[in-house]
């Protein structure tokens, strides 16, 4: 618990109403979108980079873990304040401060909300490609600090490939620019690339400068429905094979279909055991449709009986409500899921969904299988309910299972979700020793007194065993 002397030093800084330390307001910081739970010991919302610092050298100089949280749509476990302390909510950092046309860059406070960037930007011509499922919610903050991809990040590549700049507080509440409105930059270390990633660890970003691109003219999609999933994971190799570079390249298997379908009242094919979405774009359109119709030729001959490209907007956007929708969509199916972020390497996509059905089948689990399949990051899906006996258990043996498989394939552990709590006991398999002590010497170096974001990203224990489940509940954590 926290003095109230702190508390008193807390709303002197942010004012009054933006500090909540009731219990039934620390419910609502206490979460974020996986099924583990920790309440603050106080929430503060700063309006702005001063006071962030104001409240970091509070924290620093009294010893207090500090979790920065945005929307807290990640799904790794890396915004739960796992020991308490201070929950620093920087939703209201959401202006929009600059949209440089001139030089094609934006700068924008950690707060604001994805989708909301893209449609400014958009409105003078200009387009910020990073677009995670969650766009409508997540914010520039949360991107930045898992690195956050997305459907079209095939093509143009994740959050690390547009940050020009970052304002930093750093642990101690000092203030570090690094970076700027320059598209090239040598200058020493690339310190906002030892940022981008670090789900918090080492500092707070509270202000990105962004690079844009020119908003492509002509948009084309396609949907292929196929017999087999292996048919359709064997296309995506084959399409990449072709020396085609798609905008977007998205796998959903029978059951996400049928869920999507269910979910939207969408007419879709039902017997389909997968679906790909095909997607370019460009300024030409006859260029567009031909490699379209390329990539429909692909699949064709890889085993797709369907293929059919979308001949209205409304129509594309009902194939991105499919995919977008996704989550709720599943949520309706069990009463947990456990939604997965491994990557392997594109060609090896059709050995990882092959090794996904045989885990699955192994542990008694349906897994399903999505995910942006055209730059190798799946989002395999273990369906199950946790008020079954010993059900946990199996779940941590099949997450596990997919964990050394991606590992086993030359894979990682996330491609865009970041690690959390939820993959921090495989770090060192995934890294090596050496390259985890080079993190933890870093992270000793920012944050000596280990007050950001405590308890995420490295391992906490010599075992695996109970690593889903490490931390308490709500029910566990807040007095009954």
């Amino acid at each position: 618990m926290l003095s109230e002397k702190t508390i008193e030093e807390l709303r002197g800084i942010v004012g009054g109403e933006h500090v909540h330390i009731g219990p039934a307001e620390l419910v609502a910081y206490s979460y974020d979108a996986t099924f583990q739970q920790h309440r603050p010991d106080v929430a503060v919302s700063p309006a702005c980079t001063e006071e962030v610092v104001e409240v970091m050298k509070l924290a620093y100089r009294e010893v207090i873990p500090v979790v920065a949280r945005g929307a807290s749509t990640g799904l790794a476990g890396g915004t739960i304040p796992v020991s308490g302390g201070i929950l620093l909510n920087l939703a209201r950092m959401n202006k929009v401060i600059e949209i440089d046309k001139d030089n094609a860059m934006a700068v924008v406070q950690a707060g604001v909300v994805t989708a909301q960037l893209q449609k400014e930007v958009e409105k003078v011509g200009l387009f910020y490609p990073p677009d995670p499922a969650s766009l409508n919610q997540c914010t520039i903050g949360g991107n930045v600090a898992c690195n956050a991809g997305g459907p079209r990040c095939l093509k143009y590549g994740v959050t690390r490939h547009y940050v020009l700049g970052l304002t930093v507080v750093l642990a101690d509440g000092r203030v570090l620019r690094c970076g700027g409105k320059l598209m090239k930059n040598s200058t020493g270390y690339q310190l906002p690339q030892l940022f981008i990633g670090s789900e918090g660890t080492l500092g707070v970003v509270t202000e990105v400068i962004l690079r844009l691109l020119p908003l492509p003219r002509v948009r084309s999609t396609a949907t292929a429905f196929f017999s087999k999933l292996e048919d359709a994971s064997r296309s995506v190799a084959a399409i990449i094979a072709s020396g085609i570079l798609p905008a977007t390249l998205e796998l959903m298997d029978n059951v996400c279909i049928n869920a999507s379908a269910d979910y939207l009242s969408l007419d879709l094919p039902r017997d389909a055991q997968a679906m790909l979405i095909l997607e370019q774009d460009g300024n030409d359109e006859a260029a567009v449709r031909k490699e379209v119709e390329r990539m429909a030729e692909v699949v064709k001959a890889q085993g797709a009986f369907l293929v059919k490209v979308a001949a209205t907007s409304k129509e594309r956007d009902d194939l991105w409500k499919a995919r977008r929708g996704l989550g709720p969509a599943l949520g309706r199916l069990s009463p947990n899921r456990f939604a997965e972020d491994i990557t392997v390497a594109p060609g090896r996509i059709p050995e990882m969904v092959h090794r996904l059905l045989e885990i699955g089948k192994e542990f008694g689990f349906q897994i399903l299988v999505f995910g942006h399949a055209g730059d190798g990051n799946l989002h395999p899906s273990i369906l199950f309910d946790n008020t079954k006996p010993g059900v946990m258990e199996q779940v941590e043996k099949a997450a596990e299972a997919i964990f050394d498989a991606a590992l086993e394939l030359g894979g990682t552990l996330s491609g865009e979700h970041g690690i959390g709590t939820l993959k921090r006991e495989f770090m060192e398999d995934a890294l090596g020793p050496v390259a985890l002590s080079v993190m933890k010497d870093i992270k000793k170096a920012l944050d000596p007194k280990g007050i950001l974001n405590p308890q995420k990203v490295f391992p906490q224990r010599a075992s695996r065993k109970g690593f889903i489940m490490a931390l308490p509940t709500l029910g566990n954590d807040l007095p009954g």
